[in-house]
């Protein structure tokens, strides 16, 4: 089903250029959590709290958790919710990160471009979670590598793929090599509603640092 929501549409009609990117999310920023949570169906943000939250087997009282991609902050309101980690955003668009902040959940919000490498450092984080990222026109796969580098061995990564890209940007083969050169483990890769109202579903992938 396609979206009539037309800044939707030229989120998906993005071809990874970081200022377009900043310039859509700047237009949107305001009512994207209404747009995609009532307008949408976007329950990828609770899906993938809870698969982190779950991983993380108590360790919730100390962790240190990054949202890398973290948008308007619709995944660490999740994560606030179901633990009392610790938890770092960083997003390309400072108009998002401003929404993020309303929320009151995050230590640290920074403006990042996760297709570089991310000013952080190696095995810093207890978990990593992105959602909202992997999609048409914003991150390849190749920047998953960056988040399992600032994870600690055995950390949990959460990370979501929107369907139209898992098969055309070969995710399942990047993260194959990931773990054939020791980078990760995989943990389970499971197909979950996305934008329900849409009728888009994605990869949620669970993925451990290594």
């Amino acid at each position: 089903m396609e979206s009539d929501n037309p800044l939707l549409k030229r989120a998906y009609a993005l071809d990874g250029d970081a200022g377009r990117i900043r310039d859509l999310y700047a237009d949107w920023a305001a009512s994207y959590d209404a747009d995609t949570l009532d307008g949408m169906g976007y329950v990828a943000p609770v899906l993938a709290a809870r698969a982190l939250s779950e991983a993380l087997e108590g360790e919730t009282a100390e962790a240190r958790i990054l949202d890398a991609g973290c948008g308007t902050g619709l995944v660490g309101a999740e994560i606030a919710r179901r633990t009392e980690a610790e938890i770092d955003g960083i997003d390309l668009s400072p108009g998002m990160l401003e929404e993020a902040a309303r929320k009151k959940v995050y230590r640290s919000l920074a403006e990042a471009d996760m297709t570089a490498t991310l000013n952080l450092s190696d095995n810093s984080y207890d978990g990593v979670v992105s959602v909202g990222v992997f999609t048409s026109g914003h991150v390849g796969p190749e920047a998953i590598d960056e988040l399992a580098r600032v994870a600690r061995p055995g950390a949990p990564l959460v990370v979501t793929v929107h369907e139209k890209v898992w098969e055309p940007d070969r995710y399942a083969a990047h993260l194959a090599e990931m773990e054939r050169h020791g980078l990760i483990r995989l943990r389970a890769i499971n197909d979950a509603p996305y934008h329900e109202k849409e009728g888009y579903t994605c990869k949620l992938c669970l993925l451990e640092a290594a």
